[in-house]
C-alpha cells in the first residue's frame, strides 16, 4: 500500500517522494483513513512511529488559507515543537499554508506576530495559554486539535493547561491523541472532550529483532571511564548518550571533547538556537555523539541512529523505552548499551519488571582510567576519588 491508496492528495505525496518516504507505516495505514473520515482518535504509538506524518497528511483537506488558526498541534516540549513544525512545513510545501511554532523561553511579542498570519500553530501548553490570556491567539476557527506525546504531557503536570485549551476550541472540532499509554487523566480527556473516539493500538516502529540491548555493572567511580571506552571500542556512526540532569550532561560531554570524542551537549537549559544547531549538526553528522537529558531529547527524529548509551537509567520505565527507541528504526540495527552503579538499579529493576524486554548482561572489561573534570580542584576523577583537601586554616597567621 502507498500513500495514495491512503487517499492522500498528490501535492503531499510528491513532498513526501523528495524525502524518500513512499511506503506508509503501520500507525499511518491505520490512522490516515480515520482521520480522513472525520472521526476523534486515540493512537497508542510510540515515539518514531511515523505518526506526524500520520496526522499532518491527513488534516489539511478542508484548510483554506488566511481565515484563522484552523489546526492546533499540542506537544510537551520545545524540542518536538520545532521538529513537528518542520515535518508540517514539509508537508505543505506546495500549499499556501503558514505555519508557526509557539513556546516558552522566548519573546511573545515575534509569536504574535507570527500567530496572526498563521493557518496551523504548533506549540507547548504553558505558551499556548499565555496566548489564550493575552487574545494573541484565537482558537474558535479550529476544525483539528493534536494532542502528541499526551502520556508525556500528562506526566508532565499539563493536564489543567490542555483542558484549558480544549474549552477554547469549538465543541465540532476533531480531536487526535496520540500517546504510548493511556493514564487516567487521558481517560479524563476521553470521557469529556472527545466523541466516540476510535483506539488505534500500532505495532512498534523499533523492532526487537534489530535492537539489541545490554548492560554493564560498573562502580560508579569507574562509570566515565567505562563510557569512554565503549565509545571508542563501538566507534558508533552516531550515538546518544542519556543523562539524568543537565550538569551531569554537561560534564560528561566536556570530558568526552577532553578525552578526543567528537561530543556535543543538548539539554533545556541552553538558547534555543544554540539548540537547533546542535541537533542539525549531529543530523550531519557533527558531532557523531550527542549527550543529551531525556526531556530535550525527546521528539527528535534522527535517522541512522547506531547507538545509545544510558549513562544514568530513568526513573520512569516509560522514559527507558523512549531513550532506547532511538536508534533501530525502520528496518536498520542499532545497540542500547546501559551501565548500572549501585543507584541505578532499582530503576532497572523497575524497567524489566513492566516490559518483557531481554537485556543481556555482559562481563567486566578492562579499560583505562580517566580523568572526570568536576571543575573543582579538590577532584581528581582519575577512578572517581577525592584528592584530600589542604587544610591552609592550619598554616594561617593568628
Amino acid at each position: 500500500m502507498d500513500f495514495t491508496e491512503l487517499g492522500i492528495k498528490q501535492e503531499i505525496v510528491k513532498a513526501l517522494s523528495e524525502e524518500d518516504i513512499i511506503e506508509p507505516t503501520d500507525i499511518q495505514i491505520k490512522v490516515i483513513p480515520q482521520i480522513k473520515s472525520g472521526h476523534d482518535i486515540i493512537a497508542m504509538s510510540k515515539t518514531g512511529s511515523g505518526k506526524t506524518i500520520a496526522f499532518g497528511s491527513s488534516i489539511l483537506d478542508n484548510i483554506k488559507t488566511g481565515q484563522g488558526v484552523q489546526i492546533l498541534i499540542v506537544v510537551p516540549v520545545r524540542e518536538l515543537a520545532e521538529q513537528v513544525a518542520r515535518e508540517i512545513r514539509k508537508l505543505t510545501k506546495y500549499f499556501k499554508l503558514y505555519t508557526t511554532v509557539v513556546y516558552g523561553g522566548v519573546s511573545l511579542q515575534p509569536q504574535e506576530f507570527h500567530i496572526r498570519k498563521a493557518d496551523i500553530v504548533v506549540g507547548t501548553p504553558g505558551r499556548l495559554v499565555d496566548h489564550l490570556s493575552r487574545r494573541s491567539l484565537d482558537l474558535s476557527k479550529i476544525k483539528v486539535i493534536v494532542l502528541d506525546e499526551a502520556d508525556k504531557m500528562s506526566t508532565m503536570g499539563f493536564i489543567e493547561d490542555i483542558e484549558i485549551i480544549l474549552k477554547a476550541t469549538p465543541k465540532n472540532r476533531q480531536t487526535l491523541l496520540f500517546g504510548a499509554t493511556i493514564s487516567d487523566d487521558i481517560a479524563k480527556l476521553k470521557n469529556h472532550y472527545m466523541k466516540s473516539p476510535v483506539v488505534i493500538r500500532s505495532q512498534p516502529h523499533v523492532e526487537e529483532s534489530y535492537l539489541n540491548q545490554f548492560y554493564y555493572d560498573v562502580d560508579i567511580k569507574e562509570k566515565f571511564s567505562m563510557l569512554v571506552h565503549l565509545i571508542k571500542k563501538e566507534n558508533p556512526k552516531l550515538a546518544i548518550v542519556f543523562c539524568s540532569t543537565r550538569r551531569n550532561a554537561d560534564l560528561t560531554a566536556r570530558n568526552l571533547i577532553k578525552n578526543d570524542i567528537d561530543a556535543q551537549v543538548i539539554h533545556g537549559g541552553m538558547s534555543q538556537n544554540k539548540r537547533l544547531n546542535v541537533i542539525n549538526g549531529f543530523h550531519k553528522g557533527k558531532p557523531h555523539v550527542l549527550v543529551a537529558t531525556a526531556i530535550a531529547a525527546r521528539g527528535l527524529d534522527i535517522k541512522n541512529v547506531t547507538h545509545i548509551f544510558n549513562y544514568s537509567v530513568p526513573k520512569n520505565p516509560e522514559e527507558y523505552v523512549h531513550q532506547i527507541g532511538r536508534t533501530a528504526r525502520a528496518g536498520k540495527s542499532g545497540k542500547a548499551i546501559t551501565l548500572l552503579s549501585s543507584n541505578d538499579h532499582s530503576f532497572f529493576s523497575a524497567v524489566l519488571q513492566k516490559y518483557p524486554i531481554k537485556i543481556l548482561k555482559l562481563p567486566r572489561e578492562e579499560f583505562k582510567r580517566v580523568y572526570f573534570d568536576v571543575g573543582r580542584r579538590d577532584f581528581d576523577y582519575r577512578s572517581g576519588f577525592n584528592k584530600p583537601r589542604r587544610h591552609n586554616n592550619l598554616h594561617r597567621r593568628n
